[in-house]
């Protein structure tokens, strides 16, 4: 079979539920064999990831993500994937590096929604007004077709403009909106808390993106405290992104804390336990993750 190009104009093959039945399927194959390499100079920092899970294939993944770029209109983060045969090894797509990064970013946290957040789920607050933020308004409101949004960002400027584009409303009050939201999504690449724990309901959902370097932070550790802590995986977050890194390491909370990653969810421990229950998904990505959405969207390509 001729390789595949895959560009944008595959997503409208696509379905976050779908997608999200793609990403179960893909946990309860063996489990993936993962290695990453990052390189850091300054705040920019090029991401290597490899992933091989057996019954599905082989990808590699290319990131560099340059904030700075911002400041030129250009995006911060790029790169390339490939995507190989589990039966051969030999190339079988290369897809479009912004198309699989939306989709999987987008779908790991709709994913950790549908097992977490409380189904009655209407208030979503967007913390961030870029690229990400913009992708969980459609992705939330597949599972949540009642969804309202509200996005709140550092530059209002930014979140005004988001609120221009459809059922969004922007706030400058990010105390009362986290106290509103139903759902609380961070998308951002803060280093310090915005989120703080005394500012949570029972109930609530926090679905956590943007922290991904060790020096990064989104909640306190009183909000990591107060909740029901789960990860996408356990291998690519607890000692590698500073959200539960650090609070680790001083003791705050400990690795035994995080109830369950995505390979828990067949024996159903991925799950809300009660409805006045707090809880947190960290959103850490991984190529295994960018492997299954690959082959996904793949899939739907060939089947379109």
């Amino acid at each position: 079979m001729s390789v595949a190009m895959i560009g944008p104009e595959a997503e409208a093959h696509l379905n976050w539920l779908t997608l999200c039945e793609a990403l179960e399927a893909g946990h309860r194959l063996p489990a993936a064999e993962i290695a990453d390499t990052l390189l850091y100079r300054g705040k920019d920092t090029l991401l290597n990831r490899a992933a091989w899970i057996d019954g599905l294939g082989q990808l590699v993944k290319c990131a560099t993500i340059f904030p700075g770029n911002a400041t030129q209109g250009k995006p911060t983060i790029n790169g390339a994937v490939t995507l190989y045969s589990d039966l051969t090894g030999e190339l079988d797509a290369v897809v479009d590096f912004h198309l699989v990064t939306k989709w999987k970013t987008a779908g790991d946290s709709l994913l950790s929604a549908r097992h977490l957040a409380r189904p009655d789920s209407r208030a979503i607050l967007l913390v961030g007004a870029g690229t990400v933020a913009r992708s969980m308004i459609s992705a939330y409101g597949a599972c949540f077709p009642e969804a309202r949004f509200t996005v709140w960002n550092r530059s209002p400027a930014a979140a005004e403009a988001m609120a221009t584009e459809g059922n969004v409303t922007a706030t400058t009050d990010l105390e009362a909106a986290v106290r509103a939201a139903d759902i609380i999504c961070t998308c951002t690449m803060s280093q310090s808390p915005l989120i703080q724990g005394d500012w949570l309901r029972p109930g609530q959902h926090l679905d956590l993106i943007g922290a991904y370097r060790p020096d990064m932070r989104e909640v306190d550790d009183t909000a990591l405290q107060r909740a029901s802590l789960f990860v996408d995986s356990r291998k690519t977050t607890i000692a590698h992104i500073g959200e539960l890194k650090d609070p680790i390491a001083r003791g705050v909370i400990s690795e035994a804390d995080v109830q369950a990653d995505f390979y828990d969810l067949p024996a159903g421990l991925y799950r809300r336990r009660s409805e006045d229950e707090i809880t947190i998904a960290k959103n850490g990505g991984g190529a295994h993750l960018d492997l299954m959405t690959a082959a996904y969207i793949l899939a739907a390509w060939r089947g379109r």
